[in-house]
């Protein structure tokens, strides 16, 4: 999501600060221009090599666009798990995912300029044809202002400029007169009416059809947007004036970035990541530069680039020293608060942020990216794709993966800033994780569990758009694209835009605003094109030598949380009590409580509760290390309760046409064979007579040695289990009777036992939601014989293909597999059933006391971070990695040990008392901390 490399030149269509004034953002694009800078780190990779990957990259991509078209087209997305498209109203409801799905065949317009770019001009002309003739854009449907702007506005915009380019040229497109634009204004009207607000910041949806606040739309009655869902309007919506002359879309724009950077926080210059768009107050208070910010920050620089305003670029400036001196902490970037930014907001980062390092090149300071993307690739390498969010010890935070195309734009950027061709081998692996664990028989399919391998039914209209552009032009020469890329910028889509717009149509005022709030610092104005000598040190080895230090930072290296206030601990006064070193019989620790404002009270049923009053603190630092030490409590809280969970298996289909491509998420069971600690179960699957396998087998004869499929519902899991094992199974797989159950939409389901022993049954059990179970149900009515794999993760489908090499080449002790299984502790909002029941009182928890299954009523641990709401304790993915640092376990182990010695009924409550008085500084601090747990990408 940044620019093209190279755009303006230098010099060229610059606005008159200085001849040579376009930062280091000018400084990179010029050096890409201007020369190929190799530093010796790496084996130069052969054109050959690079021609051989760049083909790849197309074969990849045909695959991915002609499932697309044969199997889900005109609707907006491909299901490639279930070959079939995607429609909203007919799919169960995936939430806020939906609102970029208008019947608008989305990933048609969002991979327009993706084929120019890829040389299929002949398959461009025909989609084009195919937009005109079969999208409507005027359907009832309420959508993302955001989404649509970006993926089909500027997919739309992009597809004209090169369709223009094209007609140009005299080949192709001679027929074409504008209709993508004129498509792209009527799209622009349609979205006009979200901007009917006091502020002028958009309403984050509307209905394509009837608007804005009308009973028919079904929205209007929204009160706050994102900061990037406000602040990523300006490109597209210039470009649109700029294309048609209608000035309305440009100024609308403007003035949504001129109230963004009015309302920033005056002291640290930085904006959190939700607004009220009606009185323009911050409702989440949190800063950093992932989800929810990320390409505010982006249109910033880029609308600099493309427009010529000073204005944009001077505040790009100021938010981009306030980053760099509150949220980077290289190689991490950290969300802070913007009131206290010397304190973090949370423990995790998210894989937005990916796309940073671009644009850090882009700025021209390209130390802090080559340090980030190092970090990024180092957990690429360990779970072969960057999780949804990870911590700053680096456990998964969120183990799904939709094939993001940002690391992949960062690649590309720092390829191209450095000419390393180490970059080049950062793409190969790129190319080859997603042949070997995402792609399938129709498409690619997004990852459910990184940790696992796992699938879900998802391939993202950005995944065409964005990832086999910057994978292709990685790989690439100049004559290997039929027109010059540093003719454009790249919008936050990767949708192209020409730079001669500048000059087109600048009939918008451009007061400059921003001096009117800030003192620039001109050494921001340092790094100036074509002075490349701060970028590019004469040390060849430069990005190496940048690199190296944190190539086992992942592995080996077990960095903390880095909490700021320990800062001014450092000249030797006690450091603040830490969470887990925290002992309930401690008569100091709970004078330090004290002292932070924190109680500590004994409840009637043996339970402990924690509250803070920041009001009663000693001191304002004591009163942040009081509501530092509820957020540690909380996530160590959640971490304990997680440990006693099982993790998510996985349903491999290993015969002819899969070959292990499709990878099914399944719910482990409390009994039988532990396949973490035992080698997988493989085997055809058949069907038990009776279905619901609730008495004994009347076809023996057909589950002997095979695995069995079975229907939940009747009677218990263990009972289905001991009836298939009788017959001969050497597995079986539960599947679910609730007709449109899927893992996409519901928490992990285990399966437990019941209230007996269990020690009989040695066969696997699994279970399937019901949109999982039929994938394996169509594949019998098709292909008769079917093959699965069941595992506790994802195998490699060369060992699939070729078992014994997985014996010769992979040994593995039991201890391993251990080790394996401790990596993937799953979500603590796991389902456990008793029986296998409908009745809610015979799968109640508490109902069967008698169960092994772990419960949270006595353990878990909740704590009220506030007195004025009880704060939720949601409880993410957090696993830790092969090489995580052993005094952290230990240190974890001992804390729990110890609280079970001392009280083994101890569990942390929560309670909701009212609050008179808290000076409203510390209410945003708290405020702050609830919405961390509430957060979501």
């Amino acid at each position: 999501m940044s620019e093209a490399g190279g755009g303006r030149g230098c010099g060229s269509s610059v606005p008159q600060r200085a001849p040579w004034s376009l930062v280091a953002a000018a400084a990179a694009l010029c050096l890409v221009a201007a020369t190929s800078v190799w530093t010796a780190g790496a084996a130069p990779m052969s054109r050959e090599e690079r021609q051989k990957l760049g083909n790849q990259v197309l074969e990849m991509f045909d695959h991915a666009y002609g499932n697309y078209m044969e199997h889900a087209y005109p609707a907006d997305e491909l299901m490639p798990l279930t070959c079939r498209g995607r429609v909203r109203g007919q799919e169960p409801s995936r939430g806020d995912v939906d609102d970029a799905l208008g019947k608008f065949s989305l990933t048609l317009i969002d991979s327009l300029d993706t084929l120019v770019v890829l040389n299929k001009t002949k398959e461009f002309e025909d989609a084009v044809r195919k937009v005109l003739r079969d999208v409507n854009l005027d359907n009832d449907v309420v959508v993302s202002v955001f989404e649509t702007n970006i993926r089909v506005l500027g997919g739309l915009l992009g597809g004209h400029s090169l369709a223009i380019m094209l007609k140009e040229k005299g080949e192709y497109m001679q027929w074409y007169n504008d209709e993508l634009l004129q498509m792209a204004k009527q799209l622009g009207y349609k979205l006009l009416p979200a901007f009917n607000t006091t502020s002028g910041l958009p309403y984050p949806r509307i209905n394509l059809k009837f608007g804005i606040r009308k009973p028919e739309a079904r929205t209007g009655t929204e009160t706050d947007t994102c900061t990037a869902c406000a602040g990523t309007l300006i490109l597209e919506f210039a470009a649109l004036s700029r294309f048609t002359g209608a000035t309305i879309f440009e100024e609308y724009a403007r003035k949504a970035l001129d109230f963004l950077w009015e309302k920033r926080q005056r002291s640290s210059n930085l904006v959190g990541v939700t607004i009220n768009i009606h009185t323009g107050d911050w409702v989440r208070k949190d800063s950093g530069v992932g989800a929810g910010i990320d390409s505010y920050y982006e249109y910033l620089l880029k609308a600099y680039v493309l427009l010529g305003d000073d204005s944009f670029l001077e505040r790009f400036n100021t938010h981009y020293d306030a980053i760099m001196r509150y949220i980077s902490q290289p190689p991490l970037l950290l969300d802070v608060h913007i009131h206290k930014p010397m304190l973090n907001a949370r423990t995790w980062m998210d894989a937005l942020l990916a796309f940073f390092p671009g644009l850090q090149v882009l700025k021209g300071d390209i130390r802090p990216a080559i340090e980030t993307h190092e970090m990024l690739y180092q957990v690429i390498k360990k779970h072969n794709f960057l999780p949804e969010a990870f911590t700053t010890d680096f456990r998964v935070h969120w183990a799904q993966h939709p094939l993001r195309p940002e690391f992949a734009e960062s690649t590309y950027f720092l390829y191209k800033a450095t000419g390393d061709p180490y970059y080049l081998e950062v793409g190969k692996t790129l190319i080859e994780n997603l042949n070997k664990y995402a792609r399938v028989p129709c498409g690619f399919a997004a990852m459910k569990d990184v940790r696992t391998g796992s699938h879900e039914d998802r391939m993202d209209s950005f995944f065409l758009a964005e990832m086999f552009k910057y994978l292709y032009l990685l790989f690439a020469d100049k004559e290997d694209i039929i027109f010059d890329i540093e003719d454009y910028i790249f919008t936050t889509e990767a949708h192209l835009l020409p730079l001669w717009l500048s000059t087109t149509n600048q009939s918008i005022s451009k007061k400059n605003t921003t001096s009117e709030y800030t003192e620039l610092d001109d050494s921001n104005f340092d790094w100036t094109c074509p002075n490349t000598q701060i970028l590019f040190p004469n040390d060849p080895l430069y990005a190496q030598s940048i690199r190296e230090p944190l190539k086992n930072v992942v592995d080996k290296s077990c960095p903390r949380g880095i909490i700021r206030v320990e800062e001014s601990f450092r000249s030797g006064a006690k450091p603040p009590l830490r969470a887990r070193d925290f002992m309930a019989t401690n008569p100091e620790h709970l004078e330090i409580l004290k002292k932070m404002g924190v109680s500590l009270i004994h409840l009637k049923d043996g339970r402990v509760q924690l509250v803070q009053h920041a009001i009663q603190a000693a001191s304002s630092i004591d009163a942040e290390d009081g509501l530092r030490f509820m957020q540690e409590m909380i996530e160590l809280s959640s971490q304990q309760q997680k440990e006693q969970q099982l993790p998510p298996r996985a349903v491999q289909i290993v015969s002819h046409p899969f070959f292990g491509r499709v990878v099914l998420t399944a719910g482990p069971a409390q009994f039988g064979l532990d396949l973490s600690k035992h080698k997988e179960t493989r085997g055809f699957v058949a069907s038990s007579k009776p279905y619901n396998g609730c008495s004994e087998l009347t076809n023996p004869e057909a589950v002997m040695g095979k695995i069995a499929l079975i229907q939940r519902g009747q009677c218990m899991f263990a009972e289905k289990a001991r009836n298939i094992q009788n017959a001969g199974a050497i597995g079986g797989i539960v599947i679910d009777d609730n007709e449109g159950s899927s893992s996409d939409t519901a928490p992990l389901f285990q399966m437990a036992g019941d209230g007996k022993d269990t020690d009989d049954i040695k066969i696997p059990m699994l279970f399937l939601f019901s949109k999982e179970g039929s994938i394996i149900l169509d594949a019998i009515r098709e292909y008769e014989e079917v093959e699965v794999l069941l595992s506790d993760k994802a195998k490699d489908r060369v060992n699939i293909l070729n078992p014994e090499m997985e014996n010769e080449e992979q040994p593995s002790s039991e201890n391993d597999s251990q080790n394996q299984s401790a990596e993937q502790i799953t979500s603590s909002s796991q389902e456990v059933d008793l029986v296998d029941q409908e009745s809610p009182e015979e799968s109640s928890l508490n109902s069967q006391p008698e169960s092994s299954s772990p419960t949270d009523t006595d353990n878990a641990a909740s704590v009220s971070a506030s007195e004025q709401n009880s704060n939720p304790v949601e409880n993410h993915e957090t696993t830790s990695l092969d090489g995580e640092c052993t005094d952290l376990d230990n240190q974890l182990q001992e804390q729990s040990e110890t609280e079970e010695d001392s009280n083994p009924n101890v569990s942390w409550g929560k309670k909701v008392q009212p609050i008179d008085s808290i000076l409203a500084d510390w209410n945003e601090d708290i405020e702050a901390f609830e919405m961390m747990e509430k957060d979501e990408l």
